[in-house]
């Protein structure tokens, strides 16, 4: 039971909930909407869909593990309370499980496209895998490009669902509606790369020290805490400007629940996380705005919900 529990935790299960959570919500409430009134089926469906979001947690999972491999040493000063690789899983077995997951992400994106007119998902997640290995091993280590790859793989989870779809949505009777998924498409994963950066700098600035003792260029450790923190709030009002534009188009729809929902969840706490970004200078102070800025990333991806709602 202690090793069962031990790999939930290397893989990050909440996060790979949340990563399935996020396609399923895109596809039953920002896809399936437009094929309602049509006699047209949907691309994205049924056992193909099934596999696109298994593809996607194993690819995922398989990430978290190669990444606690390469960090070993930094977790030991950063986090040695919460380790799994080598103290309680071997690190011989957390490459097998590696290979064991990404490869069965890899072949189940292939035979989606061999089984379906969905094409090149098995290439997609082939690439993903190599990013996230790279990542691991090397960019996570250097100014701003680590953090920029994580926030561009965060927001390909929902990319990865509107590609699969659109070539056959613009092919139908009903392709003039492409456009209208394109824009919430894009809407949902620029709010997922936005808020994922600004998490990934927290983060780092939570492991500083650990970073610095083995050689990181994070952008604490290059820029200083100071720069770093202005970078950060400069992102946060720029999501929390952006959130405010939508809400005024939004309130000329007469989305109400939807504009309370926003600035109630998402909004609001992020002024709180810029209040307490600029007052925070311990790990302990950054780790709460890490957890409370993923709180903020799932209220945004559930907001999908009034797109079904309203549809």
């Amino acid at each position: 039971m202690k090793l069962i529990t031990a790999f939930f935790r290397l893989v990050r299960w909440p996060n790979l909930v949340f990563i399935a959570l996020t396609q399923i919500l895109f596809v039953y409430c920002i896809l399936y909407p437009v094929y309602q009134s049509s006699t047209v089926m949907p691309n994205v469906r049924g056992i193909n869909f099934l596999l696109i979001v298994i593809s996607s947690v194993l690819i995922a999972a398989a990430g978290y593990i190669i990444n606690d491999y390469f960090d070993l040493n930094i977790d030991q000063v950063n986090k040695p309370d919460k380790m799994v690789v080598a103290k309680i899983i071997r690190r011989r077995w957390t490459i097998i499980w590696h290979i064991i997951l990404s490869v069965s992400g890899i072949a189940m994106g292939f035979y989606v496209d061999y089984t379906s007119r969905i094409w090149l998902l098995g290439f997609s997640n082939t690439a993903c895998v190599l990013l996230l290995f790279i990542y691991s091993a090397s960019l996570k280590k250097k100014l701003l490009i680590g953090n920029i790859t994580i926030s561009i793989l965060t927001a390909w989870t929902i990319l990865v669902v509107a590609w699969c779809e659109y070539n056959h949505l613009i092919k139908t009777d009903i392709g003039l509606r492409a456009d209208k998924i394109l824009r919430e498409t894009f809407l949902f994963a620029g709010f997922a790369f936005i808020i994922s950066l600004i998490r990934e700098v927290i983060k780092d600035m939570e492991d500083i020290e650990g970073d610095r003792k083995y050689g990181c260029k994070t952008m604490p450790i290059v820029w200083g805490i100071n720069a770093t923190k202005i970078f950060v709030a400069v992102w946060i009002v720029v999501l929390a400007g952006v959130l405010l534009v939508v809400q005024v188009y939004a309130l000329r729809l007469t989305w109400w629940y939807s504009v309370s929902y926003t600035m109630l969840l998402i909004f609001i706490p992020l002024i709180w996380i810029f209040n307490k970004l600029l007052k925070a200078s311990t790990s302990a102070d950054y780790h709460t705005i890490s957890t409370a800025i993923k709180l903020v990333m799932l209220a945004g991806i559930c907001s999908m919900i009034f797109f079904r709602i309203y549809a």
